[in-house]
């Protein structure tokens, strides 16, 4: 692949080479987008499957292969990174100490859950980190970024894919279900909100179940499910520190994973300006919505990349440890919003 002085000169490939694999990438997207307005599938959901749908695209030799390959990690880095436009100290400041404490347990605990899981249903401890993570975290995207730091192995597309389906699929499935679990139990407005920002793994299925209640509980939900998007950059970079330490290297490339990914330090710069007030909320709009579109098509890249058959070598281990790991953190937030009351 050749390049001109200026995409040498800051070491991105030429375009041209990428562009097929991207637009493939963008019109599967914008597709899953169509189909989720219209007839209200998940996004996230549906340009995994029809990303699967297109694997032969992915074949070495195909001209959209390397735009592809360009897609599923380059946009997707920029998609995390915007992120952190949303973020802010005000914003942890009004949920409260008790509750934004709650959260934090709920995802340290949850990981430690997932860990100690793992070796009942003979998965790795990779793919440990990557599920419990997914789950505690913020889904898909918290899926994608500890994916970029974990030692690559064969299977390590395989994994990933498989997590997005599936946390994706259980987000779908809480955001119908909890809202009654939230009336079952009595639940203020407020609560309802801690209970469902807490737990379901997806920012846009929170939002579609919190406001499914009021406009309170939405609000208090999408501000909880943020405190747990926050705790990404801490997250990842403690698995960094913990898997350098231990002096674990790629299978793949046989080298080290970075300490802190590029695009987690701009999560948390962008994080920092929002905190002090240097963004302006049209601008940290836009920059969700950019993230949001950055993350939907490299989902469907990763989707293009990957094989279903390889996907469902998985097994229903995994499926189970998913589950456990929702479970858990469903009970936990329950529990702890009752014990708080």
């Amino acid at each position: 692949m050749t390049t001109n002085p200026v995409a040498r000169l800051f070491g991105v490939p030429a375009l041209s080479p990428l562009f097929p694999g991207f637009a493939v990438s963008v019109l599967v997207a914008a597709t899953a987008q169509f189909l989720s307005e219209h007839y209200g599938a998940p996004a996230m959901l549906m340009a995994l499957l029809l990303g699967l749908a297109l694997n032969f695209l992915s074949e070495p030799g195909t001209k959209p292969a390397p735009g592809i390959d360009f897609t599923a990690r380059t946009v997707l880095r920029l998609g995390v990174a915007l992120l952190g436009a949303r973020i802010s100290v005000d914003m942890l400041a009004e949920l409260g100490g008790p509750a934004i404490a709650l959260v934090v347990a709920g995802v340290i605990l949850t990981i430690l859950f997932a860990l100690i899981a793992t070796r009942f249903v003979g998965r790795s401890w990779r793919f440990a980190l990557l599920t419990g993570g997914s789950v505690a975290i913020c889904g898909a995207s918290a899926a994608m970024a500890i994916a970029a730091v974990l030692p690559k192995h064969e299977k390590s597309e395989r994994d990933l894919v498989f997590t997005v389906l599936s946390v994706t699929v259980l987000s779908t499935i809480a955001m119908v279900v909890y809202p009654m679990l939230s009336d079952a139990f009595g639940f203020s407005a407020r609560d309802s909100g801690v209970f469902l920002g807490g737990t379901i793994h997806d920012v846009a299925q929170v939002v579609g179940a919190g406001f499914s209640i009021s406009p309170e509980t939405g609000e208090t939900a999408t501000l909880v499910k943020l405190i747990r998007v926050s705790m990404l950059a801490p997250v990842v970079l403690c698995f960094s520190i913990i898997i350098r330490q231990r002096g674990l290297s790629d299978e793949v490339a046989g080298k080290k994973p970075p300490l802190l990914p590029s695009f987690v330090v701009g999560f948390l710069i962008l994080a920092a300006l929002n905190s002090f007030g240097l963004i302006p909320k049209m601008v940290a709009d836009w920059a969700g919505d950019i993230s949001r579109w950055a993350l939907l098509i490299a989902i469907a890249a990763v989707g293009i990349k990957t094989s279903l058959k390889r996907m469902l070598e998985v097994g229903p281990g995994a499926i189970a440890l998913l589950v456990a790991e929702t479970v858990f953190l469903g009970v936990f937030i329950v529990t702890g919003i009752h014990l708080l009351g």
